[in-house]
């Protein structure tokens, strides 16, 4: 996300405040320790916030206090704790158009889609802590009362799959199928798996002592893959299956085909 640059702090004054000012702190007016607020300021201070921190940490006085401003100040730009939550979603798909603005468009409606799951999957895995509330904030806000940033990577997605010759029903269920891919392999990657970070053994590392092995054999066999990020590669692997399904026979990107056993369905 674009953050202008602050400008110095100010050099406090000599003598003791005259009567009627507040002493140095937290100013109620939207003038920061570092300048005059703005949306942008007040989400990129919330997002580095919940970064370092997480989203126990985020309130509107704590995002305040942050800013050297009191909660108050907050209300103009975010209408509460809720609209700071969206506002953190909004931050992260600006920060995506940014990227893929910063390299040209693939002419190739696949070859874009590739582009811009690879781009979504590097954003919301740069900041772990947000990247749930892609999902849950999805859930709680209706599509015309979404941020404008959002609204326009569902848009771009559905113009490249009306690009691949798609009527309307077929291109709302390859967004749909798209779109869940995508979210749902970020999610994955992100899900808590270690058990135990002290520990130096693999198998107690991740609690399989814990796990049934009559009941969960499979389970348990898969889970130190489980633990392990699936990658830029099986995100493309699964997306291009996907895209099989819905326009059989076009080419996948180069190197990022599906795996074995992944090809058009038949049935």
């Amino acid at each position: 996300m674009a953050i202008e640059k602050d400008p110095p702090a100010e050099t406090p004054g000599a003598g003791a405040p005259a009567p009627g000012r507040r002493t140095p702190g937290r100013r109620a007016g939207d003038h920061g320790r570092y300048g005059r607020l703005s949306r942008e300021r007040v989400l990129a201070t919330a997002l580095a916030l919940v970064d370092r921190e997480g989203l126990s940490a985020l309130s509107m006085r704590r995002t305040g206090a942050e800013l050297g401003v009191e909660a108050m100040a907050l209300y103009r730009y975010a209408a509460g704790k809720d609209a700071l939550l969206d506002g953190l979603v909004e931050a992260l798909y600006t920060e995506l158009e940014e990227e893929l603005a910063a390299s040209g468009e693939a002419p190739e409606w696949r070859d874009e889609l590739h582009r811009i799951a690879a781009a979504t999957y590097r954003v919301a895995l740069a900041h772990p802590q947000v990247a749930p509330l892609l999902a849950t904030r999805m859930l709680a806000v209706p599509l015309a009362r979404r941020p404008l940033a959002v609204l326009r990577d569902h848009e771009r997605i559905l113009a490249l799959l009306q690009r691949a010759g798609l009527d309307e029903e077929a291109t709302v269920m390859a967004f749909r199928a798209v779109t869940g891919w995508v979210l749902g392999y970020v999610l994955g990657d992100l899900r808590a798996m270690v058990d135990n970070p002290d520990e130096t053994e693999p198998a107690f590392r991740l609690g399989l002592h814990r796990m049934p092995p009559r009941e969960l054999p499979c389970l348990r066999g898969a889970a130190p893959t489980l633990a392990r990020r699936g990658a830029p590669e099986g995100l493309a692997a699964g997306l291009d299956a996907l895209l099989d399904r819905f326009v059989p026979g076009a080419a996948p990107v180069p190197g990022t085909g599906p795996a074995p056993g992944t090809g058009p369905a038949t049935g």
